[in-house]
């Protein structure tokens, strides 16, 4: 049931990813205004993920600390509860501030469900094999993903938003009374306040120094790849329908989800931290070449007319190849991540509370990256908005390498 939640969460969040530069299109942020003030485009831009993100941040704390302290399925059932009536918003929106508003309300569905259900895989698997089941989790997760961001496309071109979220909110109903009826009460209690000392875990502090910076490049590149493809060219995109945006989403997602099945196992045997350095390492590279796809689909000739695509720049197809390639990358990145995390909190007592500093670890940048790379993307270019993200990703390994041999000796690598 934890691997069906993943599944319903990744579904929902995805179909909101590829619709994103379709909301662009249709709600028009050149047009925003708040007291007879217009807003400049690329705030509102980077609004449409930052409230969702600044949600996230609010909510991660109290959360956390309520699975804790309380029974983890509980505060997962509540979460799951307020996604269903959160996706049924969504068909009504009809400007940037409700679309806005409900975008964080989301952020705080998504943070609950995705807290517990990481908790209760990483509380419930044993230390030699935590990565293993958090890959597995995840990869349900992306699963959900290629087939969300997939159907989303294809049934927006044709049916528009209402079936779309319709659907979605049967999944998270099916899905919030299957773990009402089959998962256990969790029994563990944690009293006091476990990121007191959590905060200052020396491991914790280490993995910190890498996450904080990759947050803002992940969350950058990881944005701009569907607003990249599906934008109209006079703002610097590629311009192609929804199902070719989709697809571009989906192969980040495809490839993701079938590494994250084997990369967690080899984690859990030859050492996280490594595996976290070498898939960031792999995700800044990838990055900072997306903005070559333009020359390389000249070079190669991929301008063509595709079935359920329609009309194709020749930059498209070498952008679909790259999405592959950084879920390649991140694949190796995440379960072991993931697993340092849930290693800390698992003994240090208190999973919810160690998972829910990971996620604040991730808010500023994630907060941080939409606003600059709407900026970035207006006034700028959009290639400077992955230029700027792969950067940040380099950075964070080098930050991370330095002082992971610095305090913790150089064995460190192999060690953790």
């Amino acid at each position: 049931m934890l691997y069906l939640t993943r599944f319903a969460q990744g579904f929902g969040f995805i179909t909101l990813v590829t619709l994103l530069p379709t909301y662009i299109n249709t709600l028009d942020p050149q047009s925003t205004t708040i007291l007879g003030i217009t807003i400049s485009a690329g705030f509102i831009i980077g609004m449409y993920t930052t409230g969702f993100t600044l949600a996230q941040t609010l909510a991660v704390v109290p959360l956390a600390w309520a699975g804790d302290r309380f029974d983890k399925r509980t505060v997962l059932l509540v979460a799951i509860g307020l996604g269903a009536g959160v996706y049924a918003l969504f068909p009504l929106v009809d400007s940037s501030a409700s679309f806005i508003l409900v975008r964080a309300l989301q952020g705080v569905a998504v943070t609950g469900s995705g807290l517990m259900t990481l908790s209760l895989v990483g509380e419930l698997a044993t230390a030699g094999t935590r990565a293993d089941r958090i890959g597995k989790a995840n990869a349900a997760a992306f699963a959900a993903s290629i087939l969300g961001s997939l159907s989303a496309g294809w049934l927006y071109d044709v049916l528009g938003f209402g079936v779309i979220f319709t659907i979605i909110v049967a999944l998270m109903v099916v899905t919030w009374v299957g773990l009402f009826a089959l998962l256990d009460p969790d029994e563990t209690r944690i009293r006091g306040f476990p990121f007191t000392d959590l905060a200052v875990n020396r491991r914790i502090l280490t993995m910190t120094s890498f996450r904080a910076q990759y947050a803002l490049a992940v969350t950058m590149v990881r944005t701009w790849v569907p607003i990249y493809a599906g934008t109209e060219m006079a703002a610097g995109g590629l311009g192609v329908a929804a199902t070719a945006v989709a697809v571009t989403v989906s192969a980040e997602k495809a490839t993701n989800m079938v590494g994250q099945m084997f990369t967690g196992r080899l984690s859990d045997v030859h050492g996280r931290a490594m595996f976290v350095c070498a898939g960031g390492a792999a995700y800044g590279v990838v990055a900072i070449a997306i903005p070559l796809s333009p020359a390389l689909g000249t070079a190669l000739g991929t301008e063509m007319s595709l079935p359920l695509l329609g009309d194709i720049p020749p930059a498209y197809l070498p952008l679909v190849v790259f999405s592959g390639l950084l879920g390649v990358a991140d694949s190796f990145r995440e379960p072991a991540s993931m697993a340092l995390f849930a290693d800390e909190g698992t003994d240090e007592g208190g999973v919810a509370s160690s998972f829910g500093i990971r996620e604040l670890v991730w808010r500023p940048g994630s907060v941080v990256g939409p606003l600059v790379g709407g900026w970035l993307m207006v006034e700028v270019s959009m290639a400077a908005v992955f230029l700027v993200g792969g950067a940040f990703a380099l950075t964070g390994v080098l930050s991370f390498l330095v002082i992971l041999g610095s305090a913790h000796g150089r064995g460190a690598l192999r060690a953790w």
